[in-house]
């Protein structure tokens, strides 16, 4: 029997320009008395996370700052923040203000805060021991500063394991934050690398949600084996539309022009609805793909990131092959990729190859925004094809997410075309 049911979830919300200035009424109606804000030093550093404290003083929540978060955080740098918070503990309430890395290591704290064992054994199988939380994880207001990595809205935390040489994440509903503030006044000063970076990540959820593999494509599950990413669904699918009606218009102006007020707004808007969209319905081939990207960079520093050590930013890693990766995809859900081709550019022209449309509508964008121009822009070669591959395919809870079967051939076939994209 085929499945008939979808699941859909979602943090409370609050949205809008000075929406950050109420965190403090917002912890003291949960309850909180002692809370703990996770954030990165160039997020500490604009005064931000220090005027929310105070601010949440005077609603008698004492606030304490933790800001050596690591961006593209590792199980190394999760821990060091485990180890911090247990010692100057105990807490009532997380805060994470800052970007993904900032959301997804307060999520990692919060777990282990509240449940026993280590990082890795609830990191997702194969990688980890995939094991659930046993204990409610303590109330976690997300605060995002960038546009684009959704985690302020799923239930997912992604870190380096280095031991592997593989990016992975923990997977659990406990994870899904209670309150997600979305205060677009908070990115005007994020710079024009990051703002593309990010952006890629908000069009890659909002389109792997929408072609991911339908939630009635499945065997009838039990209620205790749902998990939070069930496939495309009416829910996600209509989140996934707006975000790529809105990135149509905001995307190119708020890279070019970090100031456009109106611009950052739509981005911002558009990356909740990617993240309520995608939080649900799940992400496959891109997604998985950028995991070893990121994990194995070598020498590579991309502009707007501190340069003090290479990385790929996690939502240029999931662009550099998603190109490819829809190519591949088409014939399982060619409605799909059209559709969401001419949200994302209503002008393209479609009287070409239907397969190559949307591939050809986020190559023009990748080169109007700076992407690099494949994975070898970022430092790989061919000879690396087998080691990228292995990391994908340990990218289980991703690829079964996907419209169509992969296998490691296809996933070669995929990197070795996204070598060069132009």
């Amino acid at each position: 029997m085929s499945e008939s049911i979808f699941t859909y979830g979602a943090p409370a919300l609050k949205f809008g320009d000075g929406a950050s200035d109420e965190i403090g009424y917002d912890l003291a109606q949960l309850g909180a008395r002692r809370a703990l804000l996770v954030t990165d030093a160039r997020v500490a550093a604009t005064g931000v996370p220090e005027r929310i404290a105070a601010q949440m003083a005077t609603y008698g929540v004492d606030a304490t700052v933790f800001d050596q978060v690591h961006v593209e955080p590792t199980d190394a740098s999760m821990q060091a923040a485990v180890d911090w918070a247990r010692a100057y503990g105990p807490w009532d309430a997380v805060v994470a203000i800052g970007g993904g890395s900032s959301i997804d290591t307060a999520k990692a704290v919060n777990l282990l805060l509240t449940n026993p064992g280590e990082l890795i054994d609830y990191v997702n199988a194969p990688v980890g021991g995939g094991q659930a939380p046993r204990n409610a994880l303590y109330p976690l207001v997300a605060v995002p500063t960038t546009t684009g990595t959704g985690a302020e809205s799923t239930t997912i935390c992604v870190l380096d394991v280095l031991a592997q040489r593989v990016k992975s994440g923990i997977s659990h509903i406990r994870l899904r934050p209670t309150l997600a503030v979305v205060d677009p006044a908070l990115t005007l000063t994020q710079p024009a690398g990051v703002t593309a970076a990010a952006g890629m990540d908000i069009l890659c959820h909002a389109l792997e949600s929408y072609t991911a593999r339908p939630y009635t494509a499945v065997p009838r599950k039990l209620p205790e084996q749902r998990v939070p990413y069930c496939g495309s669904n009416p829910i996600s699918d209509m989140w996934a539309e707006k975000s790529l009606s809105l990135m149509a218009t905001s995307f190119r102006r708020a890279v070019t022009r970090g100031d456009d007020r109106e611009a950052r707004g739509a981005m911002a808007l558009a990356a909740t609805f990617a993240g309520l969209g995608f939080g649900n319905a799940g992400v496959h081939i891109p997604h998985a793909n950028a995991y070893p990207i990121a994990g194995q960079v070598r020498d590579f520093r991309p502009a707007g990131y501190p340069p003090d050590e290479p990385l790929v930013p996690h939502g240029m890693a999931v662009a550099l092959t998603a190109p490819e990766a829809f190519r591949f995809t088409f014939a399982a859900a060619p409605d799909r990729h059209l559709r969401a081709a001419q949200l994302l550019d209503p002008a393209a022209d479609v009287r070409g190859d239907p397969a190559a449309l949307l591939p050809d509508v986020l190559l023009r964008l990748m080169r109007d925004i700076g992407m690099p121009g494949g994975v070898g822009a970022v430092g790989f070669t061919e000879a690396d094809v087998e080691d990228l591959v292995d990391g994908a395919l340990k990218q289980h809870r991703l690829l079964a997410t996907a419209p169509c079967r992969v296998n490691g051939d296809d996933l070669g076939g995929i990197f070795r075309r996204s070598m060069s994209l132009w």
